[in-house]
């Protein structure tokens, strides 16, 4: 074999490797390998993959860091929202007895379900951990988030400011506060914007209606589960209300016979001053407005009970007051389409 030869054999190989080279580069740029999500092939018998494990969810919402507004916090005023808002439910002296809710002496830095005996919903009863500034902090913005088989009605407080204040104050309920929490230097530059924002807006010089724009309940009423609205009702209103004929009130009046009723009805019972001075009667739509929202109708009510938002539950629910009566009110008639 000459030298030609050989050098065209060794030029042929060299091309065919530069060849195959180049053409690997582009099929890797032209076609994207993905791992298969099951297999080709399912072989029976064999154990299915394991599943991903899921990213850990925090406890609660996201909320702002609470370290840098307990700085500026004013204890005074948490103590004015925890007496309207809590006090109805909890006890805040040392030793004192729970309520419907616990006793929150010395919560900072207590063991979650910390008190013994008393019957926590079986989430909280699991949750483990202590009431950290910050586990308070969520908690308090929206209970439900973190625990949602809590029994508690309260809706959260959404004030970032407020929250701290309330905070601040439970704090001061014990001989040996926690200490303050440092906030970092992020926390601390952020902290001022976050105050004015959470800051209310003045109100309006303009009257306000007895409750919120909602749908009229009328048309929903003739179609309404008087069941539903009976388990809705003992769910979330059975711990503050009693429903039998004569019943004695708890730490609500009683609500037989509500239909039509004086507002402010009961003989004796300690009402807000604003419900005490509202007058007229528990119409059905009274009842609806005040069902959405209580607040909305009377902002001083002592009821910490959020309201429900869904015309159709709302409408269960007064569907079933309705029976509470020996001679229940007559049904109102649907003056606009009916509801679909």
């Amino acid at each position: 074999m000459d030298t030609m030869d050989v050098n065209k054999m060794i030029a042929a190989i060299l091309v065919a490797g530069i060849a195959y080279t180049v053409a690997g580069m582009i099929g890797r740029s032209v076609v994207h390998e993905e791992p298969l999500k099951q297999p080709a092939i399912k072989i029976e018998g064999m154990p299915a993959a394991a599943p991903a494990p899921e990213a850990a969810k925090p406890a609660g919402p996201h909320v702002p860091p609470i370290a840098a507004l307990l700085a500026s916090a004013d204890p005074a005023e948490g103590q004015k929202i925890v007496q309207k808002d809590c006090s109805i439910c909890h006890t805040f002296n040392k030793g004192g007895e729970p309520k419907v809710g616990p006793n929150l002496y010395g919560i900072v830095g207590a063991k979650r379900a910390h008190e013994s005996g008393f019957n926590y919903s079986e989430g909280l009863a699991k949750l483990g951990g202590t009431w950290t500034y910050e586990n308070l902090n969520e908690w308090i913005d929206d209970p439900h988030a973190v625990v949602p088989d809590t029994r508690m009605a309260f809706a959260g407080i959404k004030n970032d400011k407020q929250r701290a204040d309330v905070i601040a104050y439970l704090r001061t309920l014990s001989d040996h506060p926690e200490p303050l929490p440092s906030p970092t230097a992020a926390e601390t530059k952020a902290q001022p914007a976050q105050t004015a924002a959470a800051a209310p807006a003045p109100a309006a010089e303009t009257a306000k209606p007895a409750g919120p724009e909602i749908p009229a309940i009328e048309p929903y009423l003739a179609n309404a589960d008087v069941a539903v609205g009976k388990q809705k009702v003992e769910s979330l209103c059975g711990i503050c209300h009693s429903f039998n004929k004569g019943g004695a009130p708890k730490i609500g009046p009683n609500l037989y016979d509500i239909v039509n009723a004086k507002r402010a009805h009961e003989a004796g019972f300690a009402y807000s001053e604003g419900l005490a001075k509202l007058g007229g009667t528990w119409t059905y739509e009274n009842l609806n407005h005040w069902i959405y929202d209580p607040r909305a109708v009377v902002p001083d009510t002592k009821m910490i009970f959020p309201g429900i938002k869904n015309t159709k539950e709302r409408a269960d629910v007064i569907a079933y007051l309705r029976t509470l009566s020996d001679h229940p009110a007559p049904l109102p008639a649907a003056s606009g389409a009916a509801a679909k």
